[in-house]
């Protein structure tokens, strides 16, 4: 035996080290989103407002994918629960009725919030939940394209003003001043800003204009058919219209072709 080595007492407690346990990081769980505890509006769809409209509370039923099978559901004033096989005793049927096309659910209501907004299967066909946030950014989006129509046309001269008016009222602005031509431009830009911001932006709006000048002077004519075009005086054929494309969108496209162009310049000259 070495002598440097110490014989053990029964005495002695041996102390062994604990082995280095090895920590592994374990990604979060992703919680689940909660049902968020708010009041909640319900309109019914395609504008419809009558004094009430009664949907139905009960014999509907809602396919849980998780389970399997359809769940027969019930509005009812005293159980917790829209799904029939959880109901506890007896239950007592409510209606489920809309006033002037809406219906305020109270958050205290959370029965017939989640049986309004997660079950019933005439949401989005008959009714919908009122998404606050959504249409406060849409008039917003709404609001700033108004703007955004309104300075355009303020910004446009006469001539580009009387093309895009051309294009919606007709003849009827050859007889207009140059302030109702700009009151008309403001009102067409307010009540249908999308409308008007494609016209001012598209570069073929004022061929379009010399297009309809052109027929409402007598020079070319179309067919009762809005498929051809030709010169008024002799009926000689210009251009055939595509199938499925408006006749003076089509007439401001050929007058950039080489055959267009002869005819636009001549027709320029009948006008002066």
């Amino acid at each position: 035996m070495n002598k440097k080595t110490k014989a053990l007492k029964s005495t002695d407690t041996v102390v062994a080290e604990a082995p280095v346990k090895e920590i592994i990081k374990q990604e979060p769980v992703a919680k689940k989103p909660t049902w968020p505890i708010k009041d909640r509006m319900y309109v019914l769809k395609e504008g419809l407002s009558p004094l009430t409209y009664t949907i139905k509370s009960s014999n509907i039923y809602y396919f849980d994918e998780e389970k399997g099978y359809e769940r027969e559901l019930k509005y009812t004033t005293n159980q917790k629960t829209s799904f029939v096989d959880e109901f506890n005793g007896d239950s007592k049927l409510a209606h489920i009725t809309f006033e002037d096309g809406m219906l305020n659910v109270p958050k205290s209501k959370q029965t017939l919030q989640k049986l309004l907004s997660l079950y019933h299967p005439q949401r989005n066909l008959v009714y919908a939940e009122q998404d606050q946030v959504a249409e406060a950014v849409n008039e917003l989006d709404n609001i700033e394209l108004e703007i955004d129509a309104l300075n355009l046309a303020r910004e446009l001269d006469v001539d580009h003003a009387e093309a895009i008016l051309r294009t919606e009222v007709g003849s009827a602005v050859s007889k207009m001043t140059t302030k109702e031509l700009k009151r008309d431009l403001m009102l067409l830009a307010k009540s249908n800003p999308a409308l008007f911001i494609s016209l001012a932006q598209d570069e073929n709006v004022e061929l379009r204009s010399f297009g309809i000048r052109a027929v409402e002077a007598g020079i070319i004519k179309l067919s009762p058919d809005q498929r051809t075009f030709s010169w008024a005086v002799n009926g000689r054929k210009l251009m055939e219209v595509p199938f499925d494309e408006h006749p003076y969108s089509a007439l401001a496209s050929w007058f950039k072709t080489d055959e267009g162009m002869q005819v636009y310049k001549s027709i320029e000259k009948k006008f002066s």
